[in-house]
């Protein structure tokens, strides 16, 4: 549960921390979007390169932003080794009926790395920018949808909400898992449905806590005349400056890169028929 690294905030005094929130949004979504135009190895590597500079410059380790891949290796492992047998194409090898091949092997390696890249840039986008940043900044984005009356101000708070509480449920998960080891539970040994049976300690105290939390911020917000519907100020009146439009200018050069440069080489695995 430790490993689920989704939602926290390092504050910094980076070039990364200091961008606009807008734009960390906005330049997370083109990255996303550009990782699904990816064809090749060449435009993988190129993809890699721009989040590890982001990384190194944001000064957030990188066992911290790596470590947020690794609560789905297993379901990442799961779903290659499907693309690698049912895959058409060149055998690679056999085992009994199942046959790999080489167009499933290049499918689920692009399928592991992409997944990968796309986790990585999200985790970086939730420890450069603060909650309240990040509600603030959709709130704003989305705020042409309020013509066609979408409650633009409930979602961006949902939204943030959810993020803001991943790490808090898992610190609460890790603490009522350690109190039921010290009363002799076992988590570990024995089947599947023994280990399932083993869990249901842990989920009910866990969902009454939420609860519990959920009724305390409700009661919090009306208390303090929270509405989504009226105008709100703001303690920190952000505004794009040079630094952001040279990050949005970067990730169109990047999508340019992709489109006409790495997607034009063939530079594959798959040996030619």
């Amino acid at each position: 549960m430790r490993d689920i690294t989704m939602g926290q905030y390092f504050p910094g005094n980076t070039v990364i921390h200091k961008m606009d929130a807008r734009t960390k949004l906005l330049a997370v979504l083109c990255y996303i979007i550009e990782l699904f135009f990816v064809k090749t190895l060449a435009g993988f590597a190129l993809m890699a390169v721009a989040l590890f500079a982001a990384i190194a410059v944001s000064t957030i380790p990188f066992k911290m932003v790596a470590r947020s891949v690794k609560p789905i290796l297993i379901l990442l492992a799961f779903t290659a080794i499907l693309n690698l047998f049912y895959t058409d194409g060149d055998p690679l090898f056999r085992i009994w009926k199942l046959t790999a091949t080489w167009q499933g092997l290049e499918l689920g390696v692009f399928m592991m790395v992409r997944i990968a890249l796309l986790i990585m840039g999200s985790s970086l986008l939730t420890y450069t920018t603060s909650p309240i940043l990040l509600t603030d900044a959709m709130e704003r984005l989305m705020s042409p949808l309020k013509a066609l009356k979408v409650p633009v101000g409930e979602l961006a708070m949902m939204m943030t909400v959810a993020m803001r509480f991943i790490p808090v449920l898992v610190e609460e998960t890790d603490k009522i898992m350690s109190a039921q080891k010290a009363r002799g539970a076992d988590f570990e040994s024995g089947g599947v449905l023994k280990r399932a049976k083993a869990l249901v300690p842990i989920l009910v105290p866990l969902f009454v806590s939420s609860f519990h939390r959920a009724e305390e911020l409700a009661v919090a917000m009306e208390c303090r005349c929270y509405h989504t519907d009226r105008p709100r100020s703001r303690l920190k009146s952000t505004v794009m400056g040079a630094r952001d439009y040279v990050m949005l200018a970067l990730m169109a050069l990047l999508f340019a890169a992709i489109l006409f440069g790495t997607n034009r080489i063939l530079w594959t695995f798959i040996p030619t028929v």
